[in-house]
């Protein structure tokens, strides 16, 4: 039987090392809740620039992500709600011409995620038939209602939080930071993960496991403890 593999890094430095220029990233969280703010911190460090960033918010005040709208380090933000009173950051900078934006419903880009983490190159849906969102997509009817389609949406890294993990990767969740993390986890080609807590293999119930070790690359125990919010 072959050794456990151990993903554990000795920090979030060493976690986003080799995170390339123009890369896109899932960065995960719903408002303030399951946000991996130790490894954005460490991001604001990093050299990569260029970045597309699919999120579910804009960002909050001068942390976290608005460090990197700061830095000029995001070519695209990819979200729901870019335009929430505390992403005054990302407002000043789009408002520049100095950054994109493609805002799309929450399900929509839910489901466009789960899609490419299940291998899904496509799907139709009704959301945003007849408005802007629908704009040079393809169109179909089903049962007489108009459906668009709409692509999967696949990362090249994924950033994420979750409660617990063990040393094999294996994951799981508390509360609203099962909205978005779940299924970036799954949807990218290299899976960063920020934890609250380190348990050993076994410890975490399979029938409890949110996320599978085979979907997570690196995790590392959120170092700075006022960074480290609720999962």
């Amino acid at each position: 039987m072959s050794p456990v593999k151990d993903k554990i890094y000795p920090g979030s430095a060493a976690a986003v090392a080799g995170i390339p220029d123009g890369a896109t990233i899932l960065l995960g969280g719903f408002g303030g809740v399951g946000v991996p703010e130790n490894l954005l911190a460490a991001m604001a460090d990093h050299p990569a620039r260029e970045l597309t960033i699919v999120s579910n918010h804009a960002g909050f005040g001068e942390r976290g992500l608005a460090v990197l709208f700061r830095q000029r380090k995001v070519r695209k933000l990819i979200c729901t709600y870019a335009f929430h009173p505390t992403a005054f950051v990302f407002r000043e900078i789009y408002m520049a011409g100095e950054i994109e934006l493609e805002q799309i419903p929450q399900g929509t880009m839910a489901e466009r995620i789960r899609a490419a983490g299940a291998g899904i190159p496509a799907f139709y849906t009704p959301t945003g038939a007849g408005t802007q969102a629908a704009e040079g997509k393809e169109t179909r009817l089903f049962g007489g209602r108009e459906a668009i389609l709409e692509l999967a949406l696949p990362g090249d890294v994924a950033i994420v939080k979750a409660h617990r993990a063990d040393r094999m990767g294996n994951l799981t969740y508390r509360g609203t930071a099962a909205n978005f993390n779940p299924v970036m986890a799954a949807a990218a080609r290299l899976t960063l993960v920020e934890t609250e807590i380190i348990v050993e293999p076994g410890e975490i119930a399979p029938e409890n496991v949110h996320t599978p070790s085979v979907y997570v690359d690196r995790v590392v125990l959120g170092e700075d403890l006022e960074l480290r919010s609720e999962a």
